[in-house]
């Protein structure tokens, strides 16, 4: 079980980190969390709020939900709960680069 709590957040840091900048988790990373992993859309140096937007509601249409950051930090808010399993996590990098693709 520990095996996979490491496994999920491993592959959103190692495929996030493969994104030149796109994505963009403000929190260093000896502090980050195993559960939620809070990301920003950066464009031109700064945070794109109108490409959250637009990928929350792609993510939505995917059947991937609750990915809207907290109310407090905007952005998105990936939560790697133990429902979350390995699969979803990979389709979720999977729908990120496509996005980032799509968007660049």
């Amino acid at each position: 079980m520990n095996q996979l709590l490491d496994k999920k957040p491993t592959l959103v840091y190692e495929i996030n980190d493969q994104f030149n900048g796109f994505y963009v988790n403000m929190i260093d990373r000896k502090y980050c969390s195993r559960v939620n992993i809070p990301l920003r859309i950066v464009t031109n140096v700064i945070s794109n709020e109108r490409f959250e937007s637009l990928f929350i509601n792609e993510a939505i249409k995917s059947n991937m939900i609750e990915l809207k950051g907290h109310c407090s930090l905007a952005g998105i808010r990936i939560s790697l709960y133990n429902g979350i399993n390995f699969e979803e996590v990979t389709q979720l990098t999977e729908f990120m680069g496509t996005f980032q693709k799509k968007n660049t």
